[in-house]
């Protein structure tokens, strides 16, 4: 967040990124190629066993016998299996005690034994055969019988439904072992999650340098993607809005041009071995209006009430209440109403750039140190401009660590 607002928040009882310094005391020169990420640490074959068996221990708390994991963050997170989703299931099954087991295509296990990062057994099944009686074979080794089998919140119906059918046993949500282990960040995720915000910050800093009037929005992402992956990262996404369409969140399909003293909104992200970054910076070209001045404070002063209500022990939806109480001191919404804040004021940050929980009014979980959260308290306003800031921070005992600096002004925004 705010390099000028390092001192403020220690002040506030804040910790202004620790080890996480912001990029803005050390961005590298305009359009230079250099890859930020090549000291970057991926998650070791050690840390994915801790993993595992934290989860196994959350799983025997719950007298759950087996989890199904679908490919993506989940499969990645506790296996190192990296694959894609298709009408063939591939599946991490989970015992309560004991090695992974995977379920793959014949034709598959080759490809799967390259990649899988922890100990594991593979059983296969072919064309003509039902991959649901692989699973139940794991499930008998393991003596599931009609015990409990959870199943990671992200897999498709037809899974789910291939393993009821299958087990005979009773299914229940997965979501509170795995969510139990990943939404708690190790040193080492914290750390690939710093450069790839460093990673970020670099890139929005030559943009800054090199936009122009006369630029479409294509014109501008691009140019924002071209130099995230100059410096090493895997682009996320690259979204810029620009005039009137800065007001509605995710834009429109109306054409825009960067203009003098028009509103620019950006909202861009990447990952470095997994790990995402996203920030948001919104600023204007040559001299902003009262108007738009005065939003873009409101905005960043959100951001602050955020962070000085994100300590542990608070419920997650706290923090998005008080953040919307000062905009309704100051006419805004009231709250999910526009003009105002329409959306959620954070999402939980990880290997995904959205994960569970959420800065949402109604969220009861309190906050534990380790979570990692966006902050983005944007305003918007239809048919006039909107203004988004965001910046990511980790829940520590000593308050909330930042990722990046807070934009320092509406004309300069890193």
């Amino acid at each position: 967040m705010d390099v000028s607002k390092r001192d403020l928040m220690k002040g506030a009882g804040l910790v202004a990124a620790g080890s996480m310094v912001p990029i803005a005391a050390s961005a590298p020169a305009k359009a230079a190629d250099i890859d930020l990420t090549k000291d970057a640490k991926p998650i070791s074959r050690e840390e994915r066993m801790a993993r595992l068996a934290k989860l196994q221990n959350e799983m025997r708390k719950r007298n759950v016998r087996m989890l199904v994991i679908e490919p993506g963050a989940s499969m990645v997170y506790f296996t190192g299996l990296r694959w894609w989703r298709s009408e063939r299931p591939t599946l991490a099954l989970i015992p309560a005690e004991g090695e992974v087991g995977i379920v793959t295509p014949f034709f598959e296990q080759p490809s799967v034994e390259e990649t899988i990062g922890v100990p594991a057994s593979i059983r296969t099944w072919h064309e003509n055969e039902d991959p649901f009686r692989v699973v139940k074979s794991y499930a008998d080794d393991w003596k599931v019988g009609r015990g409990k089998v959870g199943i990671e919140e992200t897999a498709r119906f037809f899974v789910a439904d291939g393993v009821r059918n299958a087990l005979k046993g009773k299914i229940v949500p997965g979501a509170p072992m795995v969510r139990a282990c990943r939404m708690i960040k190790s040193p080492a995720e914290l750390a690939l999650m710093q450069t790839a915000t460093n990673v970020t910050m670099a890139a929005y800093k030559d943009v800054f340098e090199a936009i122009e009037p006369g630029m479409s929005a294509r014109d501008v992402s691009n140019l924002m993607s071209d130099r995230t992956r100059a410096y090493g990262g895997d682009v996320q996404f690259s979204m810029v809005l620009l005039n009137d369409a800065s007001a509605y969140p995710h834009g429109t399909g109306t054409p825009q041009e960067v203009k003098e003293g028009g509103i620019i909104l950006m909202d861009c992200g990447c990952a470095v071995h997994d790990y995402e970054s996203d920030v948001s910076r919104t600023f204007v070209l040559g001299e902003p209006t009262a108007r738009q001045r005065e939003v873009w404070q409101t905005v960043k002063r959100g951001q602050e009430v955020a962070l000085e209500n994100a300590v542990v022990g608070t419920p997650a939806g706290d923090v998005d209440r008080a953040v919307r109480q000062y905009y309704e001191s100051l006419g805004w919404g009231p709250r999910y109403q526009t003009p105002g804040l329409s959306h959620r004021l954070g999402h939980g940050i990880g290997m995904e750039g959205h994960e569970p929980i959420n800065l949402v009014e109604n969220e009861t979980m309190e906050l534990q140190p380790g979570m990692c959260f966006s902050n983005e308290p944007g305003l918007y306003s239809f048919g006039e401009f909107g203004v988004r800031l965001e910046d990511c921070f980790v829940v520590t005992e000593d308050g909330p660590q930042l990722f990046s600096a807070l934009s320092p002004s509406i004309t300069q925004p890193v």
